[in-house]
C-alpha cells in the first residue's frame, strides 16, 4: 500500500503563541555557544575513533591483552599449573636432546626451550601449542651450522662458530616471518599440502635417525651436509662400526625400548591415566644417576654431556658476516617451522572450538626466534608430542606455557649440573624414540595410492628428494613437483556435450531453454570440464561480461562476514555466538567439477560443518558420479555430513528447500520474516564453485 495514499494521511496539529525574537528570548534563556579551537574539535570528533582503532590494533598485535583480562583464574589456573609443570620437564629434556641435532652444546637447547615461550605468550594466538625446539627445524639449522663450522669439535662449548650460526639463523627469521605476517601472506602455507608435508617430515625423520645413530653408537664420523649426506654418514658409521662404545650402545638401546614401550602404554590407556607417565624425565634422571655412580666415562669411555653452566648467556648481537651465507636456508626453515606450528595449532583450535590468526602467528614466531637468537638459542617451532602433553594434562591457555618456562629456568639456574654425567646416547635415544609418529606416516602411502595417485606421487617425490638432496633442496623440489602436478591435472580437460546450465534455466527459464535447445540441435554448444585445484579461477562466458561492468545478477546477493565472538570466560569447549546471517541454505553447484583431491575433500567437509554450526544448511547439486565415489573413498560422509545433501540439479535442491520451508522444518527463525517465497529461493540459490566455460563451435 502506498504510504502517500489518502488512507494513510493523519492530522498533525501545532498550537503555540506567535513569537518574535525578543518575545522568545524573554521566555527562554539563551545558551552561549561553546567556542572550541580546531585542535579541540578534531580531538573531540576523532579522538574516540582513534582510541578505539588504536586499542584494536594493540589487541591485534598483543592478543594477550584481550584474553588475559578475561582469564578465569579459579577455573583455569590449577589446570594450567599442573600442565605447565609436566610440559616444562619434557621441554627441558627435549631441549637438551635436540641441541645435538643443531650440533651445539646441550645448554643452548635449554635456552631455546625458555626464551621463545616468553615472546609467544605476548604475541601468539594459540592457547595450546608448546613453543620450543622441533626436531625437523633443528636438523635444518644443524646442517647450516655444519657448513659454517665443519670441524670435529662442534659440540664443545668453546666453539663459537656454530653458536653464532644459530644466533644469525634466528635473527634472519625476524625479517622473513615478520614481513610475511605484515604482508598477510600466511596463505602461502596452503600450498604445502598434506601429502607434501607428510613426505617431507618422513624424510626429515630419516635424517634425524641417521644423525643420532652415530651418537648412540659413539663412533667417530665426519660431518656431512647437503646432497647424499645420509649416504656419506652411513658409510662413515659402518666403516668405524668396530669402534662402537658398548656402554653407550646398551644405554641407548635400553632407552629406546623403555621410552617407546611406556609411550604405547600412555597412548593405549590415555582415557584411564589422568596424567601421562613422564618417561623421558624418569629415564634421564635414572641414567644420570647410574652414570655418576658407576663412573661410566672414566671406566668405560662413555660420552657424557659434561658441563652445563648455570645461568643465562649474556645477550649479544649475531655475527653479521654470517647472515648472507644462511639467508636461503633460513627461508626454507622459517616456512617449515611456521607450517608445522600452524598445522598443530589448527588441530587443537578445531578440537576446542576457537580460531587462530595465521598472519599473527608469523609475527609471533618471528619475534620469538629473534629474541631467542639474541641469547644464543636456535630456531623455535612446536612439537606435536610436547603439545599433546600440554593439552592432555589440562592446559587451557598460554599460562601453562609460562609455567613450563619457569620449570626450564629452574633447570638452567639450579639443576643443570645434576645432568652433567648424563650420556649423550641417552639423549639421542630419546630423540629416536619420539620419531615413531613421523615414521608411521609411511603407512599412509597405500591409502593415498588407492584414493588419489597424484597425491601419492607428491608424497613419494618429496620424500625421496628430501632424503637424497637434503631437506632444504628437497622441500623446494617437492613444491615444484606439486605445482606441476596440479597444473597437469587442471589442464587435463575433455569435452562433454551438455543440454543446459540448470542455474541459468532456473533464473531465466523460458528464454534460456529456447536458445539452448536451438544450439544443441545445431551441435554448437559444448562445455569444457575443469578441475578444482589450488590455482583455479572462475571461468566465464561472453554472456557473463555484464559482471565486469558492475551489473549484478539476480542470484548475486551480498552476504556479510560473520564475526565470531569467543567467550573466554566459559569452560572448554567454548561456545561460539554468531549473529544472524541473511541466508538459511546454500547450494553448491558441482556440475562442472571433475576432480577433487584429498585436501579439497577435507576442506569441503570442514566448510560444510562450519556452515551447519551457524545454522546454514548446505546442499551439493549436479555432482558427477566419479566425484561422489571419490567422496565415499575419502570418508567424506559421516553422521553430520550425510548423502542427503546431494541433489541431481540445482532446481531439485531449490524445490526441496522451498518444500522444507513451506512445511516449517527450517530451524532458522529468519525464514519466518521473509514475505516473498521467491526472495527466499534467490537468497538461498547457490554458491557456484566454478562456472563452466561455454564455447560455440562453427
Amino acid at each position: 500500500m502506498d504510504a502517500h495514499s489518502p488512507e494513510n494521511l493523519y492530522p498533525y496539529t501545532v498550537s503555540r503563541p506567535i513569537y518574535s525574537n525578543p518575545t522568545f528570548e524573554e521566555d527562554n534563556e539563551r545558551q552561549a555557544r561553546e567556542e572550541r579551537t580546531l585542535r579541540e574539535r578534531l580531538s573531540r570528533t576523532c579522538g574516540s575513533v582513534w582510541t578505539r582503532q588504536a586499542l584494536k590494533v594493540v589487541k591485534g598485535v598483543f592478543p594477550v591483552i584481550d584474553w588475559l583480562s578475561r582469564y578465569p583464574i579459579r577455573e583455569w589456573l590449577p589446570s594450567d599449573v599442573i600442565s605447565g609443570v609436566s610440559t616444562g620437564l619434557v621441554c627441558s629434556l627435549q631441549g637438551l636432546a635436540y641441541a645435538l641435532l643443531v650440533s651445539v652444546a646441550p645448554v643452548y637447547g635449554l635456552y631455546s626451550a625458555f626464551f621463545p615461550i616468553l615472546t609467544y605468550f605476548l604475541l601468539g594466538t594459540s592457547r595450546h601449542i608448546s613453543v620450543g625446539p622441533f626436531p625437523v627445524t633443528c636438523l635444518m639449522v644443524g646442517s647450516v651450522v655444519l657448513t659454517l663450522a665443519p670441524d670435529d669439535h662442534f659440540l664443545l662449548p668453546g666453539n663459537g662458530t656454530g653458536v653464532n650460526g644459530t644466533e644469525a639463523d634466528g635473527i634472519v627469521f625476524l625479517p622473513i616471518q615478520v614481513v610475511m605476517g605484515l604482508l598477510q601472506v600466511g596463505f602461502l602455507v596452503r600450498y604445502l599440502s598434506d601429502p607434501l608435508v607428510g613426505g617431507f617430515t618422513t624424510a626429515a625423520a630419516f635424517h634425524v635417525l641417521i644423525s643420532q645413530l652415530k651418537i648412540v653408537l659413539s663412533v667417530p664420523t665426519n660431518n656431512h651436509s647437503g646432497c647424499f649426506s645420509i649416504l656419506y654418514t652411513l658409510i662413515d658409521v659402518f666403516t668405524n662400526i668396530r669402534q662402537t662404545n658398548r656402554a653407550d650402545l646398551v644405554a641407548g638401546l635400553l632407552t629406546i625400548v623403555i621410552v617407546m614401550a611406556v609411550k604405547e602404554v600412555n597412548s593405549k590407556f590415555r582415557h584411564k591415566i589422568p596424567v601421562p607417565i613422564p618417561i623421558e624425565v624418569i629415564v634421564t634422571v635414572v641414567a644420570a644417576g647410574i652414570s655418576y655412580a658407576t663412573e661410566l666415562e672414566s671406566r668405560y669411555g662413555a660420552s657424557i654431556v659434561h658441563s652445563i653452566p648455570r645461568g643465562f648467556a649474556p645477550a649479544q648481537p649475531p655475527n653479521t658476516e654470517l647472515l648472507w651465507n644462511i639467508l636461503g636456508s633460513s627461508f626454507s626453515t622459517a616456512v617449515v617451522g611456521y607450517a608445522v606450528a600452524v598445522s598443530v595449532a589448527k588441530v587443537y583450535a578445531a578440537k576446542h572450538d576457537y580460531t587462530i590468526d595465521g598472519n599473527q602467528e608469523l609475527i609471533a614466531f618471528g619475534f620469538s626466534n629473534v629474541f631467542c637468537g639474541c641469547f644464543s638459542g636456535f630456531v623455535a617451532s612446536t612439537a606435536l608430542s610436547r603439545t599433546a602433553v600440554q593439552e592432555s594434562t589440562g592446559g587451557k591457555s598460554q599460562v601453562a606455557g609460562i609455567i613450563s618456562a619457569v620449570m626450564v629456568m629452574i633447570v638452567i639456574l639450579a639443576l643443570g649440573n645434576l645432568l652433567e654425567p648424563l650420556q649423550k646416547s641417552v639423549l639421542a635415544a630419546i630423540v629416536i624414540a619420539n620419531l615413531k609418529g613421523m615414521f608411521m606416516q609411511v603407512t599412509e602411502v597405500p591409502t593415498l595410492w588407492r584414493q588419489n595417485r597424484a597425491d601419492c606421487f607428491i608424497w613419494l617425490a618429496t620424500c625421496l628428494a628430501s632424503v637424497v638432496l637434503g631437506l632444504d633442496v628437497g622441500l623446494l623440489a617437492g613444491l615444484v613437483f606439486e605445482m606441476g602436478t596440479v597444473v597437469f591435472v587442471v589442464h587435463l580437460t575433455f569435452d562433454m556435450q551438455v543440454g543446459f546450465d540448470s542455474v541459468r534455466v532456473f533464473k531465466k527459464r523460458n528464454k534460456a531453454l529456447k536458445k539452448i535447445h536451438k544450439l544443441i540441435k545445431k551441435g554448437k554448444l559444448r562445455a569444457t570440464e575443469v578441475s578444482l585445484g589450488v590455482d583455479n579461477k572462475g571461468f566465464e562466458s561472453e554472456q557473463d561480461s555484464g559482471r565486469e561492468s558492475g551489473q549484478v545478477e539476480d542470484g548475486d546477493w551480498p552476504v556479510p562476514e560473520v564475526e565470531v565472538r569467543v567467550d573466554w570466560a566459559l569452560e572448554l569447549p567454548v561456545r561460539v555466538s554468531v549473529p544472524k546471517v541473511q541466508i538459511h541454505s546454500l547450494v553448491l553447484d558441482f556440475s562442472a567439477v571433475s576432480f577433487l583431491d584429498v585436501v579439497a575433500v577435507k576442506s569441503l567437509r570442514l566448510v560444510i560443518k562450519e556452515f551447519l554450526r551457524i545454522g546454514v544448511n548446505v546442499y551439493i547439486a549436479g555432482c558427477d558420479d566419479e566425484i561422489v565415489r571419490k567422496m565415499e573413498a575419502l570418508s567424506f560422509f559421516d553422521e553430520e555430513v550425510t548423502r542427503d545433501l546431494l541433489f541431481l540439479s540445482v532446481h531439485d535442491a531449490i524445490l526441496f528447500i522451498k518444500l522444507e520451508t513451506a512445511n516449517g522444518s527450517m530451524q532458522d527463525a529468519m525464514v519466518e520474516g521473509v514475505r516473498d517465497p521467491e526472495i527466499k529461493c534467490l537468497t538461498a540459490i547457490m554458491l557456484s564453485v566454478i562456472h563452466p566455460r561455454l564455447s560455440a563451435h562453427p
